[in-house]
């Protein structure tokens, strides 16, 4: 595990891009598995202005880790916000965009992603493999969709599951941990003050960290890199 630690989000976002940048810039075939919330979007940004024209992105592919089961155009869809900030202000091929139908009954909708990553990516044991899994933290240490009252569903089974977020009931589809774990590299962006006290359990082992899905985060690659900025790191 490496741990990169900058001033602000803003530096994340930059530092972020430039790691992006190098990772892809020899892949003929790159399968990324996005994220959603207030970090990736300032990544976007950045990445559209300062890598726009760039980076070849007919060889890149995008899904998503997790999707709110809300309709695409409504302002709580990681697509809307990915598209907003980012695929509209790039030259890339429609049909390298994969994301979840948030719009379809929940439990079906996890089960077509499910064979969609079977059908589109690498097996490894059964298991598909991106090349980049990005991810977020909450403040009660979830990540992609999976919360700690369903910390059971990092285990499931199936590629893709039904999350249900504690506080609003929203449903959401996600990837589970076998997935996040057999990515060739994982990403977590994670910024701000309020993710410090999770941060500090989460890499000193302490207090409640057992508990949070986002220490379950341990790719068998060995590639799992924390970009964070000063808030979040806290005393790390």
């Amino acid at each position: 595990m490496e741990v990169k630690i900058y001033k602000d989000k803003i530096e994340v976002a930059h530092e972020f891009c430039n790691y992006f940048a190098d990772l892809v810039a020899d892949k003929n075939d790159f399968h990324v598995a996005l994220s959603g919330g207030s970090t990736p979007k300032i990544v976007f940004d950045v990445l559209a202005s300062k890598y726009g024209n760039k980076i070849d992105w007919s060889n890149i592919h995008f899904y998503w880790g997790d999707e709110r089961c809300v309709a695409p155009t409504d302002d709580q869809s990681n697509y809307k916000m990915t598209h907003e900030h980012l695929f509209s202000k790039i030259e890339l091929p429609k049909e390298n965009i994969h994301r979840i139908l948030g719009e379809n009954e929940p439990k079906g909708e996890a089960m077509r992603y499910s064979n969609l990553l079977e059908i589109n990516l690498d097996r490894v044991e059964g298991i598909p493999q991106f090349d980049l899994v990005i991810l977020g933290m909450g403040d009660d240490g979830h990540t992609a969709s999976i919360f700690p009252h369903e910390i059971d569903l990092w285990h499931s089974k199936d590629h893709c599951v039904v999350a249900t977020h504690p506080d609003s009931g929203q449903k959401r589809v996600s990837i589970n941990g076998a997935v996040i774990n057999t990515a060739k590299e994982v990403v977590f962006l994670v910024t701000g003050k309020n993710k410090a006290e999770k941060v500090d359990e989460i890499h000193n082992k302490n207090g409640n960290f057992k508990s949070y899905p986002a220490t379950l985060v341990a790719p068998k690659s060995g590639k799992l890199t924390w970009f964070m900025d000063e808030e979040a790191a806290g005393s790390i």
